[in-house]
């Protein structure tokens, strides 16, 4: 029996099939046929996964990783999941037949698995479930982990239980996901493969990473400027070809970085898609050559000069054995300098890209084919369609033999602030964007106002749709974590769609929002768990403040709060109350960062400064707050600094307040009877308009500048100890997700 796809389900408008009806409202939905009528499994009767043996080595080699896990590698990831998402354990094992109370993963006919196109997938899956257990087969172990995506979502949404009955699924197109830019904003490795696990929870495969970018390079810039002016190359290498291409280590990926990536990404269903920017958007590269650059836009490089082509064949020599995907990204968009050379350049590096690898290779839509070019840009490339002033994805490019991803800017994202495109994925497009669809928008899908520039439904040459997100105003434009909330909601809503889902948007909304806080494999929102709106409180105001044991140097701090968070110190007491803080003692938590929604209190006096433009007060994961001397908190690489400080041999309250997109600070000085005894509240209250906001600088192509919102999370690891820079006194500190 051929296994159709949740896409035809939702494409009943124009092709007659079986009614949507029969399906499991998931992120994507999933076509279902229930069996024993109301019958249900619960999930706490079953008592372990069995991988079929024959099977368990198993892997997709169909699929565009060139690393792709093992049915058994992937099992042992849902047995984790099942334990973070459920709290249930099961025992991993293999066996030739499923047993009674088991989640049996097998393959099964990769052929009963088809495409939009009607072309098999190794991506398919069948799930049957029954008061025996649980069946999973798949075309692929990939197949099968998409399975168990099904499985997670279903037991999340029924409280544990499955239905009785059989799933048929597959995808209807091979390419789904996003597209991040590293290129002008630097994410760290741990960030990136956290994204990976909250897009493989709906199902995406794909994360292209663009690696190398500049701000726009404008005609009244002089050369001298242009040379300086911010521009970066993400990978580093140390190889002596390469010297000098990469200044900035710290803000780099190492082939051992990039490594740890790909394989965590792979290891959840999602391959890493490299792209490493030219002949436009280059700067970077002339930056290191300035010889490469035309003369009249240094962002551009002059492919008529000599050591151009070979300079970017010795980038992709040392970085093509770096890259685990068979398809790689040279950019090659936005370049403004003539079709002939533009198209011997495309041309020679795809040559030069599968002679020396036998990867494939993509561009962005750029002088598409035209019967009086000389050359055009081989059938093998190919094509990311990104706006229709560039190309018409369907005449140019689909009709002429080229295979197109669609990424159409009306799914664009700037973050933090444009003059054309929004600041998170507008998901009233995917629900509402096209007429002939039910509303309802598909990768196939590149024109939402006419109708007559999309193919058909079942067109092969559509390879499936990469949603972008560019940070056109560069690092201090945003914080890491806003990249997530840019695409929190934009994520699951494309994933439905991009498999080929049917939902709608309330029952988006409604099964999002119980999907969400059971996610596993990462923790975007940087949330604590707790019992209530206190998340952790220390009280140190008097020499016999509460705390537990004392060993081996350090004392183990209550946290009265009862979530249990207890933290430890070498800090010595004093005498009058409150710790004795210094470079030479930490207090440390066990906590490291808390995202939106909070108020982070403390009561501190400082008593001298090492070094008043640089001190740190209290440091987590993802930012540290620090005198410069102004208040400031650092994150993402960026200082964000108040017009406030903190008054020396003063006893104060500082909070720092995250409030949805927006964070704020306020430093208030207790009265003399506070100052003496301590304040009888830890928790501050908003202090009669004395907060001061963090915000971002946008410069814009150095013509203005906007001043914009940013979300930062509460550092909360650690007090004190070596390079804090200040020595003074703790008498308190809390966390609340309250924000007063």
């Amino acid at each position: 029996m051929r296994a159709y796809s949740t896409w035809i389900l939702a494409a009943a408008a124009w092709l007659s099939v079986a009614p949507a009806a029969s399906r499991l409202v998931g992120i994507p939905t999933v076509p279902f046929e229930a069996t024993g009528g109301e019958g249900h499994l619960s999930l706490s009767n079953l008592k372990s996964i069995i991988v079929d043996t024959q099977f368990a080595d198993a892997r997709d080699e169909k699929g565009e990783t060139l690393i792709p896990p093992t049915l058994y590698d992937f099992s042992g990831v849902f047995a984790n999941d099942l334990k973070d998402a459920l709290g249930l354990e099961l025992a991993v094992s293999n066996s030739s037949e499923a047993g009674q109370g088991s989640i049996f993963l097998a393959l099964g006919d990769s052929g009963d698995y088809l495409d939009a196109a009607g072309a098999p997938t190794s991506e398919g899956y069948t799930l049957s479930v029954s008061a025996e257990g649980v069946t999973v087969r798949g075309a692929s172990p990939l197949g099968v982990w998409w399975g168990t995506r099904t499985v997670l979502q279903q037991a999340i949404l029924s409280e544990g239980s499955l239905p009785y009955g059989e799933a048929h699924d597959a995808p209807g197109w091979a390419t789904r996901g996003m597209m991040l830019d590293a290129g002008r904003h630097y994410y760290p490795p741990e960030f990136v493969t956290e994204v990976c696990a909250y897009m493989s929870f709906f199902k995406q495969n794909t994360l292209q990473l663009h690696l190398s970018d500049n701000f726009n390079v404008i005609g009244q810039y002089s050369r001298e400027f242009s040379l300086q002016l911010f521009a970066r190359f993400r990978p580093w290498s140390d190889a002596e070809a390469l010297a000098g291409l990469n200044k900035y280590k710290n803000e780099s990926y190492t082939k051992e970085q990039l490594e740890g990536i790909q394989s965590a990404c792979a290891a959840r269903g999602v391959t890493i898609l490299p792209e490493i920017e030219a002949p436009g958007h280059a700067l970077a590269i002339v930056q290191w050559k300035p010889e490469l650059g035309l003369a009249s836009d240094l962002s551009l490089l002059n492919i008529s000069h000599p050591d151009t082509i070979p300079t970017m064949k010795t980038i992709w020599a040392e970085f093509l054995p770096w890259f685990h995907s068979k398809t790689v990204h040279i950019g090659a968009d936005e370049y403004t300098a003539g079709a002939a050379e533009y198209t011997r350049f495309v041309n020679e590096m795809s040559a030069f890209i599968t002679a020396e690898s036998g990867k494939a290779m993509r561009i962005w839509g750029t002088f598409p084919p035209k019967p009086e070019y000389a050359e055009n840009v081989h059938e093998n490339v190919s094509i990311q369609h990104w706006a229709f002033f560039e190309d018409n994805p369907l005449y140019d490019y689909i009709r002429n033999n080229y295979s197109v991803l669609n990424s159409d800017d009306g799914y664009y994202v700037v973050n933090k602030w444009s003059g054309s495109y929004p600041q998170s994925v507008d998901i009233r497009k995917t629900f509402h964007g096209n007429p002939a669809t039910q509303g309802l928008w598909y990768p196939h899908i590149f024109d939402q106002k006419n109708a007559t520039n999309n193919p058909a439904v079942t067109e092969s040459k559509v390879l499936g749709s990469v949603a972008p997100l560019w940070n056109d105003y560069g690092q201090n434009a945003s914080v890491v974590s806003e990249t997530y909330y840019a695409w929190r909601e934009g994520i699951p809503a494309l994933g439905d769609k991009q498999w080929g889902g049917d939902l709608s948007e309330s029952e988006f909304t409604s099964v999002f929002e119980k999907l969400h806080p059971k996610i596993p494999g990462q923790n975007l929102e940087r949330s604590i768990p707790s019992q209530s709106s206190k998340i952790f409180e220390y009280d140190f105001r008097s020499a016999t403040a509460p705390k537990m044991t004392a060993e081996g140097g350090q004392t183990q701090l209550e946290d009265s709060s009862g979530n249990n968070y207890h933290a430890t110190t070498d800090c010595p007491f004093a005498t009058t109350g409150g710790l004795t803080i210094s470079s030479g003692c930490t207090l440390n938590t066990p906590l490291s960062s808390k995202g939106r929604d909070y108020t982070l209190s403390l009561e501190l006096k400082i008593d001298e400064l090492a070094d008043p433009t640089n001190a740190t007060l209290l440091s987590g994961g993802d930012s540290v707050l620090m005198l410069t001397p102004n208040l400031t908190l650092l994150a993402s690489g960026t200082y964000y600094r108040l017009n406030s400080t903190v008054p020396l041999g003063r006893w104060v309250s500082l909070s720092i307040t995250g409030k949805g997109s927006q964070t704020f600070a306020s430093v208030k000085t207790l009265d003399s009877k506070q100052q003496d005894r301590g304040s009888a509240d830890l928790q501050l209250r908003d202090d009669g308009g004395a907060r001061e906001e963090f915000l971002a600088i946008l410069g814009v192509l150095t013509q203005f500048h906007v001043w914009a919102q940013v979300a930062i999370e509460a550092p909360l690891a650690r007090i004190g100890g070596e390079g804090s820079g200040w020595t003074g006194q703790l008498r308190g500190v809390s966390l609340t997700s309250e924000t007063f």
